[in-house]
């Protein structure tokens, strides 16, 4: 299958950078770009950037361009709008390695900022739970290893 060639999106005269909340996960990467009821949504998404072009409710236009910290999947990344924001998720190439950062340029940009609410340090997520499993098990054979004589259980009643 031939995939057609999307026409290039150029930078409109006039145009501010869309504020962005991302997060990181083992295989994605979420990019949410905040835009009150977005309009005339252009979004080309690339193995090393993407870029974003549209208008708000008020039409103040908006013109992203953003370079990656690593490649992505660009078959397995999507785009979604909705009402406030356009949704990017995007597979990336390495999984299970974090990014420090969304952008290739170790600059952070005024517009970019981390999303707390969905930020989770999987890194050490595998690690802490065999860590919690570990002790669980420590205990169950501790109990089963000090357990004396079977306790009386003559006082207890056959009714309910």
């Amino acid at each position: 299958m031939i995939k057609a060639n999307k026409p290039k999106i150029l930078r409109p005269e006039d145009s501010q950078p869309a504020n962005a909340v991302w997060f990181d996960r083992k295989k994605y990467v979420t990019v949410n770009f905040r835009v009150q009821r977005p309009k005339d949504v252009q979004v080309d998404i690339q193995p090393d950037k993407v870029i974003l072009c549209c208008k708000n409710d008020t039409d103040d236009v908006f013109y992203n361009e953003l370079y990656f910290y690593e490649t992505i999947q660009v078959n397995d990344s999507r785009e979604r709008v909705y009402d406030r924001t356009i949704n990017l998720l995007l597979r990336k190439c390495k999984p299970d390695y974090a990014w420090p950062r969304l952008q290739k340029d170790p600059a952070k940009p005024s517009w970019i900022a981390v999303d707390f609410d969905n930020w989770r340090d999987w890194e050490h997520e595998e690690n802490e739970g065999k860590e919690e499993y570990d002790k669980y098990v420590d205990m169950i054979q501790e109990m089963a290893s000090n357990k004396g004589a079977a306790p009386d259980m003559g006082d207890l009643s056959d009714s309910d």
